[in-house]
């Protein structure tokens, strides 16, 4: 793999997300003049996915209060929206085949496809009463849905089923959420902001059941009644919400021989192992010169980072990825960043008091920051952005004690 020189010809981008339509727009700002297709296999303007399981679902406006940018945006800067469906890429010819049969030529692809809920595989999850929660058709329905339910029950405890317990729960609904680990979000965060997140949402009336998982769904006819549980319990329901990972959308990149693993497999420069086809988001397995070996994100900065990188390269100025991972979740009052990765930490310092609503985790591996979990800190997430780009760390002395002036360890 590799990089090469600026491309000549259409640039053809599969999927519409914060990632395809970020590459779109950083083409055209960096002067690429020749076509861009958008491929947009949904029927809306492309639009932001964070507000989906938050502040749209708890309130009432349109599809329009999402959107990126208006129509009139897409034709000024000539950006070709194809509302269509890639179904193939025949890699010999370089053109897409489209649902519609269309096909578009391109002189380079780009992947940049996404994810898809993973599907619960119990009897009864197919009725129409068992949601899933990634488009925005997905939460116009919710809202609907959420008017008329008393009770609901959301299955996994991750960013999106938390965020979504805590909205059901503002609109006045009876919340359970069922957890198979031991913890809340275990796989995201340590167990101190675990804690407190879980505590959280038992204040708030949220009942969270953890090392369970749901072994069926009660069904009166087509009409949700409750969900039973591995541990022989029964929770009456009338709604049930599914929150259990997702799955990278790499199935057309697989058929055109390109390498898949637990995403689209790209160099440093999210390069394929065909030089024409680029991925980027959250189907890109990608090779990171940061971190060391293959990392697949699923974020909002990783997609249009990744974007911003593919557009450089393709108009000349080739870098590797580098980009600096974060994330955020807002659930009920409270805002979870995370800046960095903290995989594999092995010491945590707290800054601040979680009885306060307002600390920091520091995670620390062999010595050396690398990540900090922030609740009601922004002030700390954004130092530790800065702090971790320039590959700086502090002392976890220092970091504990609110006294000490964390702008001076940026120095």
């Amino acid at each position: 793999m590799g990089q090469g020189a600026a491309v000549k010809g259409p640039v053809v981008i599969v999927g519409a997300g914060h990632a395809g339509f970020q590459l779109a727009t950083s083409l055209r700002q960096a002067g690429f003049a020749d076509p861009i297709h958008l491929i947009n296999d949904e029927a809306h303007l492309p639009y932001q996915r964070p507000p989906l399981s938050k502040a749209y679902l708890k309130g009432t406006g349109g599809p329009e209060t999402l959107m990126f940018r208006p129509q009139k945006f897409y034709s000024d800067q000539n950006i070709d929206l194809v509302y269509d469906r890639a179904v193939a890429v025949h890699r010999d010819a370089r053109n897409v085949l489209l649902a519609s049969g269309a096909t578009l030529d391109y002189g380079h692809l780009v992947f940049a496809t996404g994810a898809r809920n993973r599907l619960l595989d119990i009897p009864n999850a197919n009725l129409p009463d068992v949601r899933y929660l990634r488009i925005l058709d997905d939460s116009e329905s919710l809202r609907t849905l959420l008017a008329g339910a008393k009770r609901v029950v959301v299955i996994g405890a991750g960013f999106i089923g938390l965020e979504f317990a805590a909205t059901a729960r503002i609109k006045g609904l009876e919340v359970d959420v069922l957890e198979l680990g031991a913890r809340v979000m275990a796989r995201a965060v340590t167990a101190e902001i675990s804690d407190y997140f879980q505590k959280q949402h038992a204040d708030a009336g949220v009942r969270i059941h953890l090392g369970v998982q749901a072994t069926s769904i009660e069904a009166d006819g087509a009409k949700v009644t409750g969900v039973s549980l591995s541990d022989g319990r029964h929770i009456p329901t009338d709604l049930v919400v599914v929150g259990v990972g997702v799955l990278p959308n790499v199935e057309i990149a697989s058929e055109a021989g390109l390498a898949v693993a637990s995403g689209i497999v790209v160099d440093e420069y999210l390069l394929t192992s065909d030089p024409h086809i680029s991925a980027i988001g959250d189907c890109a397995l990608f090779a990171s010169p940061r971190f060391g070996g293959t990392l697949r994100l699923e974020s909002v900065q990783n997609a249009t980072d990744h974007a911003r990188c593919v557009a450089a390269r393709l108009t000349g100025d080739a870098k590797p990825y580098d980009g600096q991972p974060w994330f955020w979740s807002d659930q009920g009052n409270d805002k979870l960043q995370i800046a960095g990765l903290t995989t594999g930490y092995d010491q945590v310092v707290l800054r601040g008091d979680p009885a306060q609503k307002a600390f920091s985790a520091f995670c620390y591996k062999e010595g050396r920051l690398v990540g900090i979990e922030s609740v009601n800190r922004a002030g700390d997430h954004m130092f530790g952005r800065r702090l971790l780009a320039a590959e700086g760390t502090i002392d976890p002395g220092k970091a504990a004690d609110l006294n000490f002036d964390l702008k001076s360890a940026l120095n």
